[in-house]
């Protein structure tokens, strides 16, 4: 009767040991659901940027104002008939001017 209470502390021992250093064990098991947690969470910034950019793309195919406003903004784009209008600031060309010296 000893031996095999002896036999089983010997194996509970073992089981622990697996339990706690092992491969698989819960250290490993909380390492991995703290990454999957952080991936979730980028997982869920890029659902949330994709929505916005399929937004965008579908707001540029439908309306033209879209187009228009991207192309004056981006590009420096006017209309037909419109006059160009550009305001320069004296005291960011002294600036220049004294770096070019």
């Amino acid at each position: 009767m000893r031996a095999l209470a002896i036999l089983l502390g010997l194996i509970f021992l073992i089981l622990q040991g697996q339990l706690w250093l092992g491969q698989g064990s819960l250290p490993d098991l909380w390492k991995l659901q703290q990454r999957v947690a952080e991936q979730q969470q980028r997982n869920q910034q890029l659902r949330e940027r994709n929505a916005a950019l399929a937004a965008e793309v579908e707001d540029l195919k439908t309306a033209l104002q879209a187009v228009e406003e991207r192309a004056r903004s981006e590009i420096g784009m006017i209309r037909e008939g419109e006059t160009f209008y550009q305001v320069a600031d004296p005291a960011l060309q002294e600036s220049e001017e004294d770096t070019d010296e």
